[in-house]
């Protein structure tokens, strides 16, 4: 019973999965083509014309944009995590009128798009000087992520017991040195989840990175591959590897990271 009652969801599973993957494994081929090689004439068997990945990396300039990338978005993780977990435990555990007005402001910021704000940055960072700098896309992309990523910490937090932090209390234990010795390590499936949803995020932001970055040694992979489909838009094989080589560290990073993202994510829902 239990086994044919598991059949549809399976089934359903198994569907999204396959549409999933589709446009995935299309431009796996499209990658792989010869020269010659179009959309048009796309086979299900891959050519293996790994000269595309070769040519892609040589003309687009991706292996500067991905050290670019990587920085950006190590330290917006980094500034995120530091910020959203002290801010969510600080949330959770002082129940003050305060504190859920903080939350509520929060709540609210998530409904604004980012894109919204994109003019009066650009006005702020040019009289700070920020224009063309890793620092300040750091702060924008941290900023922009921080109402969610609050949330996530906030939620999970709420569900601990606080007998762990109410014997280090006694113990004399300051609050702060009790988030960082007793909680945080106890929040990797929530920060996880962070990392990989807002890590993703920074790493693929487009609409930011095209105002803030405009010096061609500044450009992140968006803004690289762009570029490149501008100057090769007739070149679809060239292209879609162009696409891949953008897309690989960040479905490496999830690959990493699934096991705790799952876990946070179910763990912080029932817990929320």
């Amino acid at each position: 019973m239990n086994a044919n009652a598991d059949m549809p969801r399976k089934a359903a599973s198994a569907l999204i999965a396959f549409f999933a993957l589709v446009p995935f494994y299309l431009l796996v081929l499209v990658s792989l083509k010869g020269p010659e090689g179009g959309m048009a004439t796309v086979g299900l068997v891959p050519e293996f014309h790994a000269a595309n990945f070769a040519e892609a990396w040589n003309r687009s300039a991706l292996g500067l944009a991905m050290l670019n990338s990587a920085a950006i978005t190590v330290g917006a993780v980094a500034l995120l995590v530091f910020l959203s977990g002290m801010a969510g435990y600080a949330i959770a555990r002082v129940n003050s009128r305060l504190n859920r007005a903080i939350f509520y402001v929060f709540l609210f910021s998530m409904m604004i798009p980012g894109i919204i704000n994109t003019v009066p940055l650009y006005t702020l960072l040019i009289r700070i000087r920020g224009i063309n700098t890793h620092w300040a896309m750091i702060a924008v992309l941290a900023a922009n992520a921080l109402p969610f990523s609050v949330f996530l910490y906030a939620s999970f937090i709420r569900g601990m017991p606080a007998s762990m932090e109410e014997a280090a209390f006694i113990d004399g234990c300051s609050p702060a040195r009790s988030y960082w010795l007793i909680i945080f390590p106890l929040l990797k499936p929530v920060t996880a989840s962070v990392v990989i949803l807002q890590g993703l995020g920074i790493w693929n932001n487009f609409a930011q990175a095209v105002f803030f970055l405009q010096n061609q040694k500044m450009r992140t992979v968006p803004l690289a591959i762009s570029l490149f489909f501008q100057q090769y838009g007739a070149n679809w094989p060239v292209m879609a590897a162009a696409a891949l080589i953008g897309l690989a560290p960040a479905v490496a990073a999830f690959l990493a990271f699934q096991k705790f993202f799952i876990r946070g994510m179910v763990t912080g829902a029932i817990k929320g």
